[in-house]
């Protein structure tokens, strides 16, 4: 196992994609397999150590930061597996936490098979996006990486290697899970009894539902419960066919009465990607696509999978939809071959570099939100976004997922002042948010840029009840600390 501790090679280690610019660490080390970090792990106590898992930097909450600790960089474990089919329609492939998911994808899909889950950043290693249960584009049909992983490998904190697949371990009626476990000894924790957020989109503290495996209190732990070395993902056949659409609106009611349709039980349609662009946003791509049609207040973009004998259907469905709710379907994109396709994604890709470009000539950060809420209030939320935004003459983009009533706002201060206006208005969103029932984080996860915002949404109770389950796994406090859990709260919890 290497250990680095030069400037040069820890000083990628210090950053993430969140602005935090308060990292330090004595040094990093590159395991090679389970074994090497479950030694690090066995003797931290005794050297007085703590570390801070490092993914491959593409977080946008300083997950991977370390504030003192040293680093475990997970990029040297990134073997994948064979695929090994179960049944006609369901294959499952062994990962370690290392390997890209650009890496997994493509294999994947050369061999006619899909892993659904879709984060915009393919360059990320997929323990990460098991540790923060990222989802994408695709959650809308097929959901977060949760629904998708059938084992994982987890060094825990004391060194202890646990390998669990699903359905070994579920909490006992009473809520409390029992491990006995090589080094730690028996361990008995409660689920937290907080309730989920009724969103179909949520990453924001520890899983709790009522018979839960114990597999789920890992995913979307952020790395604080164990180090996820290996996994079991769960993969579907590839779908023939599909095709795409970007859909314009010239009126903001017809947009959200078309995404209502598409929701309903009995829509005529199926898609498996539902994202918004709102006004300001399709402005921002109008510079560098000026065939977007002026004058409209918003587009969908969507997906539908086909076969060669139900593409015609599905194209008329969504003509039929399309024209009932005043969409412009002469001026819409559709994409049916693999180039335009192709090109419909560099499009919706295209948003955040020119927001970036932008944001270099500002000289300060954007202000965004990751939050959803239940499908009925998430007009009003647009609304909030928007009608706070333009009172307070901020430059803004709307967009991401609607179809999960998740979107993003970010907000771009033209200087010091907004930025932290817009800071300050922040907490409100957090708050509108929260009261009409959702969640602060639908997809990027808490971290350490918005642990302490956490207790708004679990209140002191909640947030001990994770603290506990913390200590109970990691009674010493190695584990990257200051993720997910404010360190107030791990000092006074018991275990």
């Amino acid at each position: 196992m290497i250990f680095k501790n030069d400037p040069a090679s820890i000083q990628s280690f210090l950053e993430d994609t969140s602005n935090i610019r308060t990292g330090a660490t004595p040094g990093v080390y590159f395991p090679e397999n389970a074994a090497d970090i479950a030694g690090l792990l066995k003797e931290a106590a005794h050297l007085q150590r703590r570390y801070t898992i490092a993914g491959n930097g593409t977080g946008t909450t300083g997950g991977r930061i370390p504030d003192g600790s040293y680093v475990i960089s997970m990029q040297n474990l990134r073997s994948i597996g064979e695929i090994r089919e179960l049944t006609p329609t369901e294959a499952l492939i062994t990962v370690e936490a290392g390997a890209l998911l650009e890496d997994i994808q493509k294999k994947t899909q050369h061999t006619g098979w899909l892993y659904p889950p879709d984060p915009t950043e393919t360059l990320c290693f997929i323990g990460s996006t098991i540790a923060n249960n990222s989802s994408g584009s695709r959650s809308f049909k097929y959901g977060p990486t949760r629904n998708h992983i059938r084992r994982i490998l987890a060094v825990l904190p004391e060194g202890d290697i646990l390998n669990l697949t699903r359905g070994e371990i579920v909490a006992d009626r009473n809520g409390m899970f029992h491990l006995d476990l090589p080094v730690a000894g028996q361990v008995t924790f409660s689920r937290p009894d907080y309730p989920m957020p009724a969103t179909s989109k949520h990453n924001a503290g520890y899983y709790s539902r009522e018979g839960m495996d114990l597999v789920d209190l890992f995913i979307g732990s952020e790395g604080t419960l164990g180090v996820i070395i290996e996994a079991d993902l769960i993969l579907i056949r590839e779908p023939e066919k599909f095709f795409s659409c970007m859909i314009f609106f010239q009126d903001i009611d017809d947009l959200f009465r078309f995404v209502a349709a598409i929701k309903q039980p009995e829509a005529i349609v199926s898609p498996r990607v539902v994202e918004l662009f709102d006004e300001n946003s399709l402005l921002f791509l109008q510079k560098q696509y000026p065939n977007i049609p002026h004058d409209v207040k918003g587009a969908i973009f969507i997906e539908q999978e086909t076969t060669r004998n139900d593409e015609d259907h599905h194209l008329e469905a969504w003509l039929e939809l399309m024209e009932r709710h005043r969409a412009l379907s002469d001026a819409s994109w559709v994409a049916l071959d693999r180039k335009a396709q192709q090109e419909l994604t560099a499009f919706r890709h295209a948003l955040p570099i020119l927001v970036n470009e932008w944001l270099s000539k500002q000289q300060e950060s954007k202000i965004s939100t990751d939050m959803a809420v239940p499908d009925s209030v998430f007009r009003e939320l647009f609304d909030f976004y928007t009608e706070t935004c333009r009172k307070n003459g901020f430059a803004y983009i709307i967009f991401g997922h609607i179809g999960n009533a998740h979107v993003h706002l970010n907000i771009l201060p033209r200087n010091r002042d907004e930025f932290m206006h817009a800071k300050k208005l922040y907490l409100d969103f957090v708050d509108k948010v929260l009261k009409l029932g959702g969640t602060l984080s639908a997809e990027h996860g808490i971290g350490k840029l918005k642990a302490e915002y956490l207790v708004r949404m679990y209140g002191e109770k909640g947030i001990q009840e994770m603290a506990t389950i913390k200590k109970s796994l990691d009674p010493f406090l190695v584990l990257n600390i200051g993720n997910l859990i404010p360190v107030s709260y791990l000092k006074t919890a018991n275990h």
